[in-house]
C-alpha cells in the first residue's frame, strides 16, 4: 500500500489549498480515510474523516473552512482548505484504515500513512 500526498506549499493568511492523496495498493472504497497534521513537538491530531460510504466528520478547529472528499474510481483523497490561519501550518498526512472498522480521529487506529506534505501559511 502507498499513500502518497501533494499539493502543500506556503501561502498568505486567507488563501486557499487542495491537497490530493493518491492511492496505490489499496482500494478507497472499502476504506475509511482520514488528513491528519502534525507540529513540531505536538502530537498527530485528526483534522478530517470519512468513512467508506461517505459520512465525514471535521476537527472543530477547520469545521466550515475545510472539506474531505474522496474519489473511489481514482483512488484519490482531496482536502480543501479555505481561510487558511497561521494555526493551520503544519505538515499534512492522509491515512487509510479498513472501511469495517468505522470513522475514527485516533492516529493508532490508521494502518496505511502517507508521507506527508507541509502546508505554512503566513500572516
Amino acid at each position: 500500500v502507498q499513500l502518497v500526498e501533494s499539493g502543500g506549499g506556503s501561502v498568505q493568511a486567507g488563501s486557499s489549498l487542495t491537497l490530493p492523496c493518491a492511492g496505490a495498493g489499496i482500494s478507497y472504497s472499502g476504506h475509511s480515510m482520514a488528513w491528519f497534521r502534525q507540529t513540531p513537538g505536538k502530537e498527530r491530531e485528526g483534522v478530517a474523516t470519512i468513512s467508506w460510504n461517505g459520512i465525514v466528520r471535521y476537527a472543530e478547529s477547520v469545521n466550515g473552512r475545510f472539506t474531505i472528499s474522496k474519489d473511489n474510481p481514482k483512488n484519490t483523497l482531496h482536502l480543501q482548505m479555505n481561510t487558511l490561519k497561521s494555526e493551520d501550518t503544519a505538515m499534512y498526512y492522509c491515512a487509510a484504515r479498513s472501511g469495517g472498522l468505522g470513522i475514527s480521529f485516533r492516529a493508532a487506529d490508521f494502518a496505511y500513512w502517507g508521507q506527508g506534505t507541509q502546508v505554512t501559511v503566513s500572516s
